[in-house]
């Protein structure tokens, strides 16, 4: 099975304050935020050891960062891996807003 097949399904954790990739029934990663305003400020994501390299973290920004569109909201990426996947991918780069990609 390849990195692509593998079923990673992820959710909004609100409770959690986190976006959560699941593998199965397990916990691969989390992307952490808070809510602020019309603002999801990223501030953490972690994927779990056993996940890693798998492709995992990018298919978790990529659906986060789908949710927070889809709500219309905008982002601010103070999670270093969640800025560099928006400079990689410029088609987010529009859902940045104050605080910026480098900035805290």
């Amino acid at each position: 099975m390849t990195d692509d097949e593998i079923e990673v399904r992820v959710s909004d954790n609100p409770g959690a304050h986190r976006y959560e990739a699941t593998v199965g029934d397990d916990l691969a990663g989390f992307a952490e935020y808070r809510l602020v305003g019309r603002r999801v400020v990223f501030t953490h994501t972690e994927i779990q050891p056993q996940f890693e390299g798998k492709g995992i973290g990018g298919r978790l920004a990529a659906a986060a960062l789908d949710d927070v569109r889809a709500r219309g909201l905008g982002v601010t990426p103070l999670c270093p891996f969640i800025a560099g996947y928006i400079e990689r991918h410029p088609a987010y780069a529009d859902l940045v807003t104050s605080g910026g990609a480098h900035n805290s």
